[in-house]
Order: C-alpha cells, then structure tokens, then sequence
C-alpha cells in the first residue's frame, strides 16, 4: 500500500462502478469520508473500523473519527481479536495491544518486525496472534525469516516459526497460518499445532498481500498483474486471474463469496468469482494506493494520497449474491 507518484495527480471524482445495467439501478451510492494524514491500513471492527495513519492509529465511524492513540509508527495489516487492535509499530519494532473499548494501548511487546518499510501483516487465529518479526539477512535475501507467535492471555511470544528471508505477509484460514516471502516467492503453510511450516509452493513475481477464504488461499502476484488461487489442503496453485499491468501495492479480502481486490492502476477494486475467477466488476476510478476490507454490509476502502476513506454500501446489490 506504498504511495506513488502517479496518486498525487489523481482527481477525487471518480466513483462510477463498471457493472451491468441491471446492477447499477440497484447500486447505492458510495459515501466518502475526509480522512487527513495518511489513513491506510484497516481492521474492522463492528459497523466501525480501525486505520493506520501518521504517528496514530484511528477509529473511524460512517459519520467521522471516534478516537485515536498515538504510536511512533504504526505499520501494516492489523487484527481485531481478544477485545484489541494488534498492530505493529515499524518504529519501536514492537507488536501493540490497544483496548478497543477505552481506546489505550495496553502492551507493547518486543516481537520484532520484519519489514520496518511497514508492508506487513498482523493476524489472529489457533488462539494467538501472529507476526513476522525477522526478515532475514540483506533486507529479507538471504538467511531465515521468523514469525512470532504470541499469546493473548499473557502478551508473551510463546513460539518463533523459521520460514523463508522475505516474509512480511500472513493470512489465517483453513487451520494454518499462511505466509508469503517477497523475495523468495514463495507461500508457506505454517501447522499452528507444531510451529513448523509443512508446505512451500512456488509462486509468480514480487507476491505479497494475501487472504484466506471462499475455499481458497488467494496471493496477489504483484509484478505479474495476477491474483493468484492456492489449494489450501495440498497449497498447488490452481489457477490465476489477470487483473493488470501489475498489483502494486493494494489489498485483498474475501467473504459474500467473492475475492475483493484493492488496487492501484484501473480502479478502485477489482470482484472476482472464486471459482470461475472472472472478473465481475471493476469499481471506481483509480485512487492510487491503500487498503480493503469487506463486510456483510459493505466494503471499506481507504486512498491514503487522496486522504479519504469511502464506504460501499450493500455489496450483495451490488454486485450479486453469492
């Protein structure tokens, strides 16, 4: 979700959704919200969410800001578990516990982190929280990577799992942590039940976000424009999607039986069919980088060089039940 130059020329006006006609006369209208700084990253949390900016994270309603904390450099994909916001802090290299009632950050653990540019993800699942706190030697080139493993119950790294230099980006879903290497290319199937990575597959170029979901692991092949589809029981690729030039620097998300994909180039974001893998729509004029999350009753975006984050509401009218 890195920023580019091309953003800083783009026009807010661009909303229109490429769908059939039928589609369209149902579709409600987006609504777009001022977000000053460099609102990025989302959890959701509720009807509400979570973003990432400058020196804050921040909580976001549909009619405006409700509360920030302050951190020195909040960075990467957050998780919304155990009653808190995780999120890591590129600064510090520490993984953050905010108390999503009160809105304080309660713990700051010395996990690591591995990509201090801040591409990166925290995810929550098997009962614990997961980070990549060790990128490997040579800025993720050489050596091993580590992701640590921490315990919500006691805020303690209770395991370190050794996988591929270069991995900044989890997914949880299908009973495993999913991890993607960057520069190895490589999706990795860590078994929380031995913190030990049983399946390595071989993937296209500069990989990076990924989710788990709608029978599928799904990575974005960033340098090859294509969106990947894994098996998550034998983690073989079983087919691809172009969606464009490239897929730098979004953001994915499953749910309502769709992939959602956030991109730079084209659109806003991008529907896929998980099976078919067509492309269903192509929504919204490009907004340079920033992230996606869906919801049952809607699907948020951010535009972090346009400082905005928007709200789609009723994707099932939008674009179909699954």
């Amino acid at each position: 979700m890195r920023p580019t130059a091309r953003a800083a020329l783009l026009a807010l006006a661009a909303t229109a959704v490429v769908l059939p006609l039928a589609a369209q006369a149902k579709a409600k209208a987006p609504l777009t919200i001022p977000a000053p700084g460099f609102a990025d990253f989302i959890a959701v949390d509720g009807d509400t969410i979570w973003t990432t900016n400058r020196g804050k994270v921040e909580h976001w309603s549909r009619k405006g800001k409700l509360a920030e904390v302050a951190m020195a450099h909040p960075c990467g994909a957050m998780a919304i578990a155990d009653g808190a916001l995780w999120v890591a802090d590129c600064h510090d290299n520490t993984l953050n516990r905010i108390d999503i009632k009160t809105a304080t950050r309660v713990a700051a653990i010395a996990t690591g982190i591995a990509n201090p540019q801040g591409e990166l993800n925290v995810v929550a699942g098997a009962g614990s929280i997961w980070v990549a706190s060790k990128g490997g030697d040579d800025n993720g080139e050489s050596g091993t990577g580590t992701v640590a493993r921490i315990d919500p119950a006691t805020n303690a790294v209770i395991a370190s799992v050794t996988v591929d230099p270069g991995t900044f980006y989890l997914a949880f879903g299908s009973d495993a942590v999913w991890a993607v290497s960057y520069t190895k290319q490589s999706v990795q199937k860590i078994d929380p039940a031995t913190n030990a990575v049983t399946v390595r597959t071989s993937l296209g170029k500069q990989p990076g976000f990924l989710a788990a979901g709608e029978g599928a692991v799904w990575v974005q092949e960033q340098g090859d424009g294509t969106l990947a589809r894994v098996d998550p029981a034998s983690g073989t690729v079983t087919g691809r999607v172009k969606v464009g030039d490239n897929l730098k620097y979004g953001d994915i998300d499953t749910g309502g039986g769709k992939v959602w994909l956030r991109t730079t180039d084209d659109q806003v974001f991008a529907v896929i069919d998980p099976g078919s893998l067509a492309i269903l729509a192509r929504v919204g004029s490009p907004s340079g980088s920033g992230a996606l999350r869906y919801t049952r009753r809607g699907v948020w975006t951010s535009a972090h060089d346009l400082h905005t984050i928007t709200w789609w509401p009723a994707p099932a009218e939008r674009f179909g039940k699954p």
